[in-house]
């Protein structure tokens, strides 16, 4: 039970004991989610934070004209969740779906919090991954504002070269913000 991807992605800022590895996986729920599985959506109250053990996901928000744009894309050994709603409890803005058969670890907003007091060093370990979350998203923000589309598509096919297969013109564009017809006359330069 120990040779879950989860523990090694634990094991990179703390170290736990073995009575703490048993306390942890006993909180966790491990779902195998087939392809287009939704396990978020929007309104509904966000309670989970969800580990990738394989597969890949898609975080998106939907607005009132039907018209998608994707937030973040998670592959095997990232966190995924509406932080804010999960953070705060409320209603979640963004769905979260499956891009092809997937293994995640679900976490209950409840369980974490009963984890903080139970074993402290997981404030640690949270503590950085949002800040290493919010550091991702401020990079993407420049990004968005300093960057040509032709550039961010660049970076995006570099950063997530496994993705491209499993993913669609269509959810690449609304990654960047730009119209799939656009991201097309991008890619034939």
């Amino acid at each position: 039970m120990n040779d879950y991807q989860i523990l090694k992605n634990i094991e990179k800022h703390i170290t736990l004991n073995d009575l703490e590895i048993d306390h942890f996986l006993s909180v966790l729920k491990l779902k195998d989610l087939d392809k287009k599985e939704r396990i978020l959506s929007q309104g509904q109250t966000c309670k989970k934070l969800y580990f990738v053990e394989f597969g890949s996901l898609r975080a998106y928000n939907m607005n009132e004209e039907g018209k998608e744009s994707t937030i973040m894309f998670a592959v095997q050994d990232w966190w995924i969740t509406d932080m804010d709603a999960f953070v705060h409890q409320k209603p979640a803005v963004l769905s979260i779906e499956t891009l092809e058969a997937s293994r995640v670890m679900e976490l209950d907003f409840q369980k974490l919090e009963e984890l903080y007091i139970k074993i402290p060093k997981f404030e640690r370990f949270f503590r950085i991954l949002f800040q290493n979350a919010y550091i991702r998203e401020q990079v993407r923000a420049l990004e968005n504002i300093s960057f040509t589309t032709e550039q961010r598509y660049l970076r995006f096919i570099k950063k997530y070269p496994q993705m491209l297969p499993k993913i669609t013109q269509k959810q690449i564009a609304s990654y960047l913000g730009v119209t799939p017809e656009f991201l097309s006359s991008i890619k034939k330069k």
